[in-house]
């Protein structure tokens, strides 16, 4: 290969895909238990880390190959800020279902902190994290 020549990437072994990871996405959602929850919301802080394949990307470097975590985290925001739930695992569940609808995405990570949840005492964080996978991979 000649200096400054790029390599077409080559087909994906098997095992662990990349890993792209958004962290702290701050959002005011209305979920919860508690009458005051839904009526005055809280922040909700969401860190996403998706298992995809980055070579497309890299070999061709466009945009069209990988996730727009521009766009993802945008869609990630309308699903924790609308349609309030009572518990952070169906919230977590709705996002890891969001960053499921790209079929690049081989398995999504989702932390869904609640800092402010009603807990009596100190406390400096509540977090759920699921992992969901594409339904094939099962």
């Amino acid at each position: 290969m000649t200096p400054g020549t790029l390599r077409t990437p080559a087909a994906s072994p098997p095992g662990d895909p990349d890993e792209l990871a958004v962290l702290g996405i701050e959002c005011l959602g209305h979920h919860g238990v508690f009458d005051f929850e839904r009526r005055e919301g809280q922040t909700f802080v969401i860190d996403l880390v998706l298992g995809i394949d980055t070579r497309p990307a890299a070999g061709s470097d466009d945009l069209h190959d990988t996730v727009d975590y521009g766009s993802l985290v945008a869609a990630v925001r309308t699903a924790v800020e609308n349609d309030p739930v009572d518990l952070i695992e169906t919230l977590a569940q709705r996002i890891a279902d969001v960053c499921l609808l790209d079929l690049r995405v081989q398995w999504a990570r989702v932390t869904v902190h609640k800092p402010n949840a009603p807990i009596e005492g100190t406390f400096t964080d509540v977090t759920l994290t699921i992992t969901r996978r594409r339904e094939a991979d099962k």
